[in-house]
């Protein structure tokens, strides 16, 4: 696969699991990469990973559920790089399964300020930047879930705003068109991270029950977000779905 060795990327919730990934593999294929997160180790160990030169990174604590903290990561990113090519907007969080009743405001609202407007303030800015930069134009995927497509149990907070990310990429998708700037999704089912360790031991199903899920290599994600971006700015992939395929998604729960 050739990519264009001088894009430059921003990706968020870079410190572990999908983010880690698809950082690490922009790194091999060229790409300086803007690493977000909330904490700042984490971002610093997948840098040293990467095994890069100072030049071709740029590491920033940053909640993008805050606006002004967004605002000057980009405006950081602006100042090394002088644009960006590719926003993965992967940062997200989910809460815990319990019925709605038992779900508390505040957690509900955790989850919507940096799955959904996290999202919206990231790709705000990288619309801005990339409508402005010479030559004119990039991509923003976002990263959706299988959740923007069928929920789990006890999942009505994470479930609610992956289906909105839905409709940013594609209102996005249409707003970027006179801009070149393209705009897609990715739907991911049990890549294995940290996050869905508890796969092993086994999770709650649609009818009550617990199981044991299969889960894919997340190298195989990195593989699928390079691809949507080795494609010209005038096509696209609006949505592509990468999972486990002996994962209970497709059939009845």
């Amino acid at each position: 696969m050739s990519i264009e060795s001088s894009k430059v990327a921003l990706v968020t919730g870079a410190g572990s699991g999908v983010g880690r990934s698809v950082a690490l593999a922009l790194f091999q294929h060229g790409y300086r990469v803007a690493l977000l997160g909330r904490r700042l180790e984490p971002l610093i160990e997948t840098v040293n990973m990467a095994r890069v030169q100072s030049n071709a990174y740029l590491v920033k604590s940053c909640d993008i559920s805050i606006h002004k903290q967004v605002q000057e990561a980009f405006s950081e990113i602006g100042a090394k790089f002088s644009r960006l090519d590719l926003l993965f907007n992967n940062a997200g969080i989910g809460a815990r399964a319990v019925p709605i009743d038992e779900l508390s405001v505040d957690e509900w609202q955790t989850v919507v300020d940096i799955n959904l407007t996290g999202c919206f303030l990231c790709a705000r800015e990288a619309v801005s930047l990339m409508k402005q930069q010479q030559p004119i134009g990039g991509r923003i995927i976002n990263n959706g879930s299988i959740s923007a497509h069928t929920p789990r149990l006890f999942s009505v907070p994470y479930t609610s705003t992956k289906h909105a990310i839905t409709g940013l990429t594609k209102s996005l998708a249409l707003e970027g068109r006179g801009h070149r700037i393209s705009c897609g999704q990715i739907d991911i089912g049990n890549a294995a991270t940290p996050m869905t360790k508890r796969m092993e031991t086994g999770v709650l199903q649609a009818d009550g029950s617990s199981a044991v899920e299969s889960t894919m290599n997340v190298e195989n994600v990195a593989k699928a977000v390079l691809y949507m971006d080795s494609l010209p700015l005038e096509e696209s992939v609006l949505f592509m779905t990468v999972m486990a395929n002996q994962m209970p998604f497709v059939g009845r729960g």
